[in-house]
């Protein structure tokens, strides 16, 4: 039988609000040594579990913790403006290549045995209780009188990954660029509102009355676990998602041994509790029941096509050029962004 790792949660509001908390928020401080975490918005809730669990530990009993969470892209560029941060968790590969540029972070942050990522997941649709659309894939999105809700691509690394899934649907079934710009123009059309990050837009589809979220898998199980109205579906397609985290040139001691943590077995469970894939290059994860999951027994089926960032894009250096750059110094727009501007889309931003 398999094991139950059930996520602990309080009131939605509480949880779903973007917080920066301090050592004493996680239950601490006095003569233990605070490490500062910076992090991408959806980790809070599986991040106090996995704090809780390292201070159990030898190397982590005399560590407490001062994380911040917030849209990715803004958090990276926090960093390199000079926050805090012993240890950072990004969504994207880029914002951690922005503090590896800025001398923040080691140019090996890579050299370990899962690549540098330490959590993983999906894109999804989360939908109304009952899924009263019947929506049940990519193409259902784009039908006439669909409202969708998600995250703006400029601030938000659930955005990007959104974005990309969206465009290798056209692609990776055998459409051409026009009909993959086409069908993200018909996307952007249902979405009138992009929240600076996947947080907000979970709580923006929350508290309104769109038909479906595009969102990562692991946020739409911690929405269930707190008993929202709703349910996801894992499109036939989607985009495998892989969020970066390295501990900074300058970290106190205890940082390495908590990344460390993070990205071994009994750190991957904590996190598959909670909703995220297990990361690939971790042995011995033994892959728990999940509330809120479809199937807790079985949380994370294996689409029938699952595109990859390196495999279908040629990794982040090129996918972020191509799609989501800014247009500074005369450079042009990047697809997507300039897609967005024509729209008439709200990028909100924090």
């Amino acid at each position: 039988m398999k094991k139950t790792i059930k996520a602990t949660v309080v009131g939605l509001t509480g949880v779903l609000a973007l917080t920066a908390c301090t050592s004493n928020d996680i239950g601490g401080g006095g003569s233990k040594d605070t490490l500062s975490l910076v992090g991408f918005s959806v980790l809070e809730t599986a991040n106090d579990a996995e704090f809780k669990a390292f201070e159990d530990t030898d190397a982590g009993k005399d560590i407490d913790f001062a994380p911040s969470y917030g849209a990715s892209g803004d958090q990276s560029r926090a960093v390199e403006a000079g926050a805090e941060a012993d240890i950072v968790h990004f969504s994207l590969e880029t914002d951690m290549k922005r503090v590896v540029d800025a001398g923040l972070v080691a140019e090996d942050w890579k050299d370990n045995a899962t690549n540098g990522i330490a959590t993983s997941s999906v894109v999804v649709f989360v939908v109304r209780k009952g899924n009263p659309e019947g929506i049940a894939g990519w193409d259902d999105l784009v039908k006439d009188g669909t409202s969708i809700v998600a995250a703006n691509p400029g601030s938000s690394g659930a955005a990007r990954w959104s974005m990309l899934a969206a465009w290798q649907h056209v692609i990776g079934n055998g459409g051409t660029e026009d009909e993959a710009k086409e069908y993200i123009s018909q996307l952007l059309a249902n979405t009138p509102v992009l929240p600076a990050s996947a947080r907000d837009a979970t709580s923006a589809f929350l508290e309104g009355d769109q038909d479906v979220l595009i969102t990562y898998e692991n946020e739409a199980i911690l929405a269930k676990q707190n008993g929202t109205d709703i349910d996801y579906v894992i499109p036939e397609d989607t985009l495998l998602i892989e969020n970066p985290a390295a501990v900074t040139v300058d970290a106190k001691d205890g940082a390495q041994d908590f990344l460390d943590f993070l990205e071994s077995a009994e750190g991957q469970e904590i996190y598959a509790g909670y909703g995220f894939r297990p990361t690939a290059g971790v042995e011995g994860v033994e892959v728990p029941e999940v509330e809120g999951a479809n199937d807790p027994a079985n949380p994370f089926p294996t689409p029938a096509q699952l595109f990859t960032i390196d495999g279908d894009f040629g990794g982040w250096s090129e996918a972020a050029e191509k799609f989501f750059a800014d247009g500074e110094d005369g450079e042009p727009l990047g697809i997507v962004i300039d897609l967005i501007e024509k729209s008439g889309s709200d990028a909100q931003e924090d």
